[in-house]
């Protein structure tokens, strides 16, 4: 199967980007023979998503493995990486990752920053045991741990004896699920492959962010901060939130200019720094 005709099949199944993406098949799956790299094509014109039939996909400065296991890393997520990495204030800094999927946050934050250290939190092992994988792949394996949790409830025993021990986290960052379950069902066919554990936010796509805030800031440092990803029209009700909990809030655009995250800093300690 030639590249032109790849092209072509994309073109005539309604795939945006043919030509970018019959290059990711070709170099993904040329070596394997025609049969293999013909498979493939077929599955992507049914509109499976291309980072799973590839299995990879590069995010920030790392590649990730990627199965119907754990949400695609998307280039928004980077703008919570960058926002984190300008946000610590230490050289040893450690991280909670809540929700974590593919690790891709907690990762990128641990692989390009000094001395930092993270907890990553997921509910499905399956999905914990991919991010690990990601972790040894990327160099960081050492600076992580991953622990089965539920984000909606409070923390298991381990993590509230952490923090009556007096140790904190610096940053408690999340991609959690946030988007209407009511509009899940009407986003296009490649995200219904999804997990819809890991989009389904609740009636108005805030569970997640109230369940954190409610059940998880004793964890936080007094001078840390949450560092969450928010859907494009989240921020004022992000900023509700936040002060209900005490906190001043953030919201940072992504590269197409919609909100995209939120910094959460407790407002008494912004105020004695002033």
């Amino acid at each position: 199967m030639q590249l032109s005709e790849i092209v072509a099949a994309l073109t005539a199944a309604g795939i945006e980007n043919p030509r970018f993406e019959a290059s990711v098949l070709w170099e993904s799956f040329s070596a394997a023979g025609d049969e293999a790299l013909r498979g493939a094509v077929e599955r992507r014109c049914t509109h499976y998503p291309l980072q799973y039939i590839v299995g990879e996909w590069d995010f920030y400065r790392e590649t990730y493995e990627v199965s119907p296991d754990c949400l695609i890393p998307r280039a928004d997520t980077e703008t919570l990486v960058e926002a984190a990495l300008r946000e610590l204030r230490s050289n040893d800094a450690e991280i909670l990752d809540l929700c974590t999927g593919s690790g891709c946050v907690a990762i990128s934050v641990v692989a390009n920053s000094a001395g930092t250290t993270a907890v990553a939190v997921d509910l499905f092992e399956p999905t914990l045991q991919l991010a690990a994988r990601n972790a040894k792949r990327n160099g960081v394996e050492g600076l992580i741990h991953f622990r089965q949790a539920d984000v909606l409830q409070p923390p298991p025993e381990e993590f509230c004896k952490k923090a009556a021990d007096g140790v904190r986290f610096d940053a408690i960052l999340s991609n959690p699920p946030y988007i209407c379950d009511d509009v899940v069902p009407t986003l296009q066919t490649e995200v219904q492959h999804e997990p819809k554990a890991a989009l389904c936010g609740g009636a108005d796509g805030l569970d997640f962010y109230r369940a954190i805030l409610r059940y998880w800031q004793f964890l936080l440092a007094p001078d840390g901060f949450f560092g969450f990803e928010i859907g494009y029209d989240q921020g004022e009700a992000l900023k509700k939130l936040a002060a209900e909990q005490g906190f001043s809030c953030t919201v940072l655009q992504d590269l197409g200019g919609c909100d995209r995250v939120a910094i959460l800093r407790r407002l008494a300690v912004r105020e004695s720094n002033a």
